[in-house]
């Protein structure tokens, strides 16, 4: 074991890890980040919200980031497959959101600014270490590591912030993690230039294009790469004949409003395929241990809240470890303030995506109404406004009340997803680059 003693650990260098390691470090903390992966790496998760911002900005990276000149995402736009309906939520327009853009991203791009932008400003940051496990006491804590080269080293803490992400280090040592029951999604993607765009301030929306009982992602990252993806249930795609890029072809020759975007596309790289499987943890928090982000619970990544959701965790967890090293000890009432407000988070996006996936839903959110602000309350949803008090969530109480009286009562038209697709494969030869 060195002989080095850090006031925090943490373990990951993404968005969460980066964060929570950025505002130790602005405030004095002597901190530890050991990341696995060497910099800059593909990551997906590309279309961040607008509450985006508001950190950023608390994390004093904002210039860094006008200067990577990531493209600006005025609005998110939530179609049909048959392209028969199409609403777009301009986050300026509503009422509860603190923040009037977000932006679309190349995680690799983003998650090298933020890591070197907590380097910059005093964290410790090791690259290609890889942690295997931890240890608690009543006096610190204590990770195991290999470096680079294989070789295995300790390190000390007073507290220890859990950022690797699905990876889920400490959550698998103590047997905490809890699939969802249901949510077993698979994700088909890839990037393209020529994918047809909206005209004027709306090129760079994301756009998300309902199916039954699937969905498709496009995310424009550039002036001319656009990410696109569909996410399956894992039991239909490994089911389906073909390989991932026919399969994904197939659905994208059958839905009529990625089809029109996709006629002259071409695949830049590989069609790339990522589980998804949805779960969170028994307890986010531990003796000196906070976890953050995707090590607390990972949910299906309809609405893109997965990166705000890491950040804002990232940012609670090292408001609580300065203070109780203020306190010089860990505070109990600190740490369970910290698991309620971010399980209170998790749970709000849980019944946001398992409501999304039902038809009635689709049929209001597609049609929202401006009766009661009731639009705003779900642009706030999208602009990533966790926290917004009584007068957002009585407005969302009040819309899943319209939900749930939809499945019986029509309030609004009913909808329809649209055809499948061929088993013949119509793109074959399509992902060529």
């Amino acid at each position: 074991m060195t002989g080095e003693r850090y006031d925090a650990l943490v373990i990951g260098c993404g968005p969460g890890g980066s964060s929570a390691a950025t505002f130790l470090a602005r405030a004095g903390k002597r901190v530890l980040v050991l990341e696995k992966e060497v910099f800059p790496r593909f990551h997906i998760g590309e279309s961040l919200l607008p509450c985006n911002m508001i950190i950023f900005e608390e994390m004093g990276v904002l210039p860094a980031l006008r200067e990577a000149a990531f493209p600006v995402k005025h609005a998110a736009q939530f179609e049909l497959g048959t392209g028969s309906i199409c609403t777009r939520f301009v986050f300026r327009e509503g009422r509860f959101n603190r923040a009037p853009v977000a932006i679309q991203v190349e995680r690799a791009l983003l998650d090298h600014v933020l890591l070197k932008h907590a380097r910059a400003l005093g964290a410790e940051v090791r690259e290609g270490w890889t942690v295997s496990r931890f240890d608690a006491n009543a006096e610190e804590v204590s990770v195991e590591a290999r470096d680079p080269s294989g070789g295995t080293h300790q390190f000390r803490g007073s507290f220890l912030v859990d950022a690797t992400g699905r990876g889920n280090l400490t959550g698998n040592q103590e047997h905490l993690r809890e699939a969802h029951r249901k949510w077993k999604k698979l994700a088909v993607f890839g990037h393209f230039e020529n994918v047809a765009r909206d005209a004027g301030e709306a090129n760079t929306d994301t756009i998300i294009v309902r199916l039954e009982n699937k969905w498709f992602w496009i995310i424009p990252l550039s002036d001319t790469k656009t990410s696109v993806g569909i996410v399956f249930d894992k039991d239909e795609f490994t089911t389906s004949e073909g390989s991932p890029g026919e399969i994904f072809h197939r659905w994208v020759e059958a839905t009529r409003a990625v089809r029109k975007r996709m006629k002259e596309a071409r695949l830049v790289g590989a069609i790339q395929t990522t589980s998804d499987f949805s779960y969170h943890n028994r307890r986010l928090a531990g003796h000196r241990l906070l976890r953050v982000g995707d090590a607390a619970g990972f949910m299906d990544p309809i609405f893109s809240a997965g990166v705000f959701l890491a950040m804002w965790s990232g940012k609670l967890a090292a408001q609580v470890v300065g203070k109780c090293l203020e306190h010089g000890q860990p505070d109990p009432h600190l740490f369970a303030g910290y698991e309620k407000r971010v399980r209170r988070g998790l749970r709000f996006y849980w019944r946001v995506v398992e409501n999304y996936y039902t038809t009635p839903f689709m049929e209001l959110f597609l049609r929202p109404s401006n009766r009661y602000d009731l639009a705003s309350a779900v642009n706030a949803v999208l602009a990533g406004e966790l926290e917004g008090g009584w007068p957002l969530r009585w407005r969302l109480e009040y819309f899943f009340l319209l939900v749930r009286i939809q499945r019986y009562i029509p309030i609004v038209p009913r909808i329809f997803f649209g055809a499948r697709p061929r088993k013949l494969n119509p793109y074959r030869g399509a992902e060529k680059t």
